[in-house]
């Protein structure tokens, strides 16, 4: 598994990237309430703001961690936002991306640097 500084997960999934926010970031933003996913077949380019959330504290963007085209997108999400509270680094994955250039990931955390990251 990957992180970003965002704190984005990415997993490998057979020749695509599944991504989703880490439980950290769910904390921070507490209870979601809305998720506005992309659509399937969306070419997105790094840093392009791809996913709408909002929780009782904030709205925030969720940036596309990876050039690529969005090949599927976790549907059952917009109608229970709080899934991502309850199991953001597992079932709640946001969408899969399948990259155009998985050297992009290169310079991504691990797990261990990611939790000193978020010291």
């Amino acid at each position: 598994m990957k992180y970003t500084e965002e704190h984005e997960w990415l997993r490998a999934e057979d020749d695509v990237m599944v991504v989703g926010i880490t439980e950290h970031a769910a904390t921070q933003l507490g209870d979601l309430v809305f998720v506005e996913l992309p659509d399937v077949g969306t070419t997105v380019s790094k840093d392009d703001e791809i996913v709408v959330i909002e929780s009782v504290k904030a709205a925030s963007d969720i940036l596309a961690p990876i050039d690529g085209e969005i090949v599927e997108v976790n549907e059952v999400l917009v109608e229970n936002p709080a899934m991502v509270n309850d199991d953001a680094q597992g079932e709640a994955w946001f969408f899969k991306i399948k990259p155009s250039d998985p050297s992009q990931m290169d310079d991504m955390m691990d797990e261990t640097a990611y939790n000193k990251y978020i010291g």
